[in-house]
Formats: C-alpha cells, structure tokens, sequence
C-alpha cells in the first residue's frame, strides 16, 4: 500500500497550530544558546537510518514466535513496507537485505520498485550462521573459521555471491557478521581459529569492487557460548585493519557485555578511521534487541555526542557510518516498533546537535566534572522533539507518525491486503 500525501497533509492540518507553537517556544529557548535551528533542523532531516528487510515482521526467541497479520512475505513487499515507513517520516530511505533470505529474482525489478518507494539498498549481509535447505557443507563447527577447508570456501562462496546481488542492486557494502566460536573449553584453538578468519575474509576482501566497504562486526557470545572468533571491537578493528583500508568496524549496541563504556568504543574507533558502521536497538542484559532508547535513553546520547564529535572534527578521517536498526519486535508491530527507534535516534542526534562543544572543552581543560555534567545533562533533558517533528513536517511528513498509523489502520489494511497468517522469510 502506499501513504497518500494528501491524507498526511490533512493529518497534520489537525496538529499544525500546537505544532508550530511548541517550535517556537524552543526556536526562542535554542536562539538565546546562539543556535542555529535551521542548521540543526536540516541535519535532522538529512539523518538517514536503513531498515533492514528482517525486522518488518514479528520477531522471536528460541522459545517462540507469535507472528501478528499482514507481515511481509516477499522481497516486493518488504520493500514497500520500508515505503511505507519512509513516507511516514522521511529518515527511513535505504533498506538492508540479508542473502539468502531475499534473494532478488529480477534484480532490476526490485531496483525499479525501490526507486518508486524513493528508496536505496544500504548494506547487504551475508548468512553463514543458518545451514540453508541442501547445504552440503554444515556450519555446524564455524564457517570462516572452520577446520575443514571446503566449509570455509562454502562460505566464502556464500559472501561473494553476496557482493554479487549487493552489485546488482546498487549497494556498495557488505556486512559480515560470523556466529563462529565454541561452547566447551579446548574445543577450538583461538589463534588457528581467527587465523583462518583472517585468511577467509580476506579472500573475501579482495573479491570486492574498489568501491566497496566491508563492515566486520563482533559479538561477547551467541550462539556459542564460551567463546566467539570476533567477541570484541579490538579484534573486529586487529581484523578490518590487516584486511585493509576499505574495512572497518561495525558497533551493534546489544552486541557488548554489560555496562560496557560503549561510547568510549565509538570514540577509539573513530579516532582510528576504523567505525564504518551502527547497529541500533537497547538492552537490558546483552544482546536483546529491544526499541532503540527504550532502556538506555541517556547511554545512547553520550554515545552519540561521540559520533558528533567524531563527525564534526577535520583531524579525524573517519567515513561517515552506516546507521541501521537491528531489533526483534517480539511483542510489537513491527512498523510502529521501527518508528520509535528512528525518533529515539534522531532524538539522541538532536541532543548531541546541542551540546556547546566549546564551553564543553573548556570545562574539561579545567577538570571541572560538575560542569561537563551539567552541560550534558542540560543537552539531554532538553525537550527537542518539536525539533524532529518540524524536520519531518518540512519534508512532507507526518508530524506525528504512530498517530497517523493507527488513526489511518495502516496495520488493518496490510491485514486486509495480506491476511493474516502470512509470515516474513528469513525470520
């Protein structure tokens, strides 16, 4: 289905007067900081966050999955959910395929139906965790890292098949993920283990375009549980730098041990030219993919006031990240879930937008915490919210998009299109 542009322009006529008085009252509040909120305005607007094809249905957990209607069942209508979700509030823009979960059959229909859903293919993962239906080689033990040499060139083979339909469509970078590690002590030798990873990614690297990055991510545990072969970002950023200067680090927020200084990660990797990518989604234990600012709301301004900074300082040589959700809508709506993981994002953005980096490292040249505190915390608990709504309302968006989905049954139309019991691949 497709949102009307007359229906959100009715939409928003109803929240138009409030809106515009909240925007003033902060416009008059930024403007005595000697902010400028067109600038900050537009670089909210210009924030683009890709989608990743996997989380447009009911996640689930090894215990169970309790799928909700009208989920997407093809590539086709995956990618007119992201549409769907893009018109809503414009931050949406690119979409993330995972091979071989959404295998294109004709690369330039799909291109074409992404192009009318003014949409681009961000990264494109590669699945070397699941054994695929006639997989002869099993993963079992490892893939990059196996002992058997015809595994680990299965799964090589898997990832430049992987470039292969990313080129097709338009991408320009390749994600790999390994679930690689083992679950009892002595079952795996480490330094054979990340040798053959080294060896394997590598082959991998080279088989690349020139104009192509490839993003290593790491995770402490899962599905193993006593070790993994990339368990952290040293050994992600020992890895993308011996592979060479077109691979970097990806951070996952869930994919760190908890009370992990994960700012301080963002920091050294961006200190490094090394982080090339952003997984988002919150936590409460590890890895539980939670709605982006749900749980930690503050954590992720702190470590956003480390992307801004990274991004914003000529010393640094650090490629503007990649920046997805990764989260498993397990009890959600999986589009209304996706919404409020782009406005924490954009929120926590706006926030560090905020912070006055001068006076910040005047206080900390003095060492006087209170102060760095306060000019944190006055960033954090400013309300910017009328910020992302005018951004969204200058792009032709919904003010308020969850309103807008539920006033207009956006899920009960899926459900009527659908049914009810279809199901999206891969999930």
């Amino acid at each position: 289905m497709k949102i009307d542009k007359q229906q959100i322009q009715e939409f928003n006529s109803q929240f138009l007067s409030e809106h515009e008085s909240n925007f003033q009252f902060l416009t008059t509040q930024l403007d005595k900081r000697g902010l400028n909120v067109d600038k900050v305005v537009q670089k909210i607007a210009d924030f683009q966050i890709a989608i990743p094809s996997w989380a447009l249905g009911t996640g689930g957990t090894r215990f169970g999955r309790f799928p909700g209607g009208g989920e997407p069942a093809t590539l086709e209508q995956k990618i007119e959910d992201v549409g769907l979700l893009h018109a809503l509030n414009r931050s949406g823009g690119a979409i993330s395929l995972h091979i071989p979960w959404d295998i294109p059959e004709d690369a330039n229909a799909i291109r074409q139906l992404a192009f009318e859903n003014d949409l681009i293919f961000d990264a494109v993962n590669s699945n070397t965790f699941q054994d695929q239906a006639d997989q002869l080689q099993s993963y079992k033990f490892g893939s990059l890292c196996h002992t058997d040499q015809k595994v680990r060139q299965h799964a090589i083979d898997h990832n430049k098949e992987v470039i292969r339909h990313g080129v097709d469509l338009g991408s320009k970078s390749l994600t790999v993920w390994l679930s690689d590690g083992s679950n009892f002590p002595g079952q795996q030798n480490f330094k054979k283990a990340l040798s053959r990873t080294l060896d394997s990614l590598s082959e991998i690297y080279a088989s690349m375009p020139d104009d192509w990055k490839m993003f290593v991510e790491y995770k402490p545990f899962e599905p193993n549980f006593y070790s993994t072969v990339i368990p952290d970002w040293g050994t992600s950023h020992l890895l993308a730098s011996k592979l060479g200067e077109r691979a970097f680090c990806l951070v996952d927020l869930g994919h760190h041990l908890p009370n992990t200084n994960i700012e301080q990660i963002v920091a050294t990797l961006m200190m490094e030219g090394k982080l090339g990518g952003f997984h988002f989604n919150d936590s409460k234990y590890s890895d539980d993919d939670l709605t982006v600012g749900s749980i930690k709301p503050y954590q992720l301004f702190l470590i956003f006031n480390e992307l801004v900074d990274g991004m914003e300082d000529p010393q640094l040589n650090n490629p503007i990240p990649a920046w997805m959700i990764d989260a498993s809508h397990n009890v959600k709506d999986p589009l209304e879930d996706l919404i409020q993981s782009i406005e924490a994002i954009k929120l926590a953005y706006a926030q560090a937008l905020l912070v006055d980096r001068s006076k910040l490292e005047e206080a900390r040249d003095k060492n006087d915490p209170v102060l760095t505190q306060e000019i944190f915390q006055d960033a954090f608990r400013t309300d910017l919210r009328p910020l992302l709504a005018e951004s969204r309302k200058r792009a032709g968006a919904a003010l308020n998009p969850i309103a807008f989905y539920r006033i207009y049954k956006i899920r009960e139309q899926l459900i009527e299109e659908r049914g009810v019991h279809s199901v999206a691949t891969g999930l």
